[in-house]
């Protein structure tokens, strides 16, 4: 079941009816199992009910299993009929290329990704930045060095620091000025946003969020209304800077001048 979560309501009438003794049912997401009482997916009672859960898009997901690098997932069996369910999630594990897997349960797992999703994965991540764009630009910055100075210096260069050994480094491996400035406010921005977190939590725990998704995401039209609300993001004084500055990165000609010298250096070596 790798389809929209929106889209499970509709067609398990579908699936359910193949769904003999022995078989497994597959999920990505706890989505509709932990809201069964939204979604109506019950499963039969003679069938494994899994789930491998890639921490990761599905674009950086088929990326990186190209690239060998794999991906981490989570993994949770909700049923197990046939006494093989642990095999069959590990295997599945294994088939998309994880590196690491590591158990939970349907409704961690649903938990956990929807306050992630929602939070500092990308809607708390996406606000945060609009603020700080916002404030520099009101003070008369560039939209190139707000761009920079928000979105570019963090992708470029910070979080791949965080990925390589941890927050920590990343401090230890910034200015002083740096250092000290992001210790001291780290607290402020933590206690500003303590409340909406609680708030995130509570609705994905009760079902409200999950509502919202399939009423909203199950709508016929829901694809037209997403890419006009895509369009405004996109269109954005920032996120066209974004664009503007994307194309500005050295990498291709920084690759090409790399390549170069090491022909020059071999030739000279000669």
């Amino acid at each position: 079941m790798l389809v929209a979560d929106a889209a499970h309501k509709q067609i398990w009438p579908t699936i359910k009816k193949h769904l003999t003794a022995g078989k497994a049912l597959f999920f990505s997401h706890g989505f509709s199992i932990v809201y069964k009482d939204q979604t109506k997916i019950i499963p039969p009672k003679d069938v494994d009910v899994i789930m491998v859960a890639p921490k990761g898009s599905g674009t950086s997901l088929r990326r990186n299993f190209l690239s060998g690098a794999g991906i981490n997932s989570s993994f949770a069996i909700f049923q197990d009929a046939t006494g093989r369910a642990k095999e069959r999630c590990l295997a599945l594990g294994i088939a998309l290329g994880s590196g690491y897997l590591f158990p939970t349960t349907f409704e961690n797992e649903v938990y956990s990704d929807l306050v992630g999703e929602r939070g500092v994965l990308m809607g708390a991540l996406a606000g945060i930045m609009e603020a700080q764009y916002d404030t520099l630009r009101k003070h008369g910055h560039t939209p190139s060095e707000a761009f920079n100075e928000t979105v570019e210096e963090l992708t470029e260069s910070l979080i791949k620091l965080v990925a390589e050994n941890g927050m920590d480094w990343m401090y230890a491996n910034c200015s002083a000025t740096a250092q000290r400035g992001a210790l001291d406010w780290k607290p402020k921005f933590k206690k500003a946003v303590m409340p909406v977190f609680k708030e995130l939590y509570e609705r994905v725990a009760t079902g409200v969020e999950t509502r919202r998704v399939i009423r909203t995401c199950g709508r016929p039209d829901y694809r037209e209304l997403l890419c006009k609300e895509l369009a405004v993001m996109g269109n954005s004084e920032m996120w066209q800077a974004g664009k503007a500055t994307r194309a500005l990165r050295p990498k291709e000609e920084a690759k090409a001048d790399l390549k170069t010298a090491k022909g020059t250096a071999g030739r000279q070596s000669n």
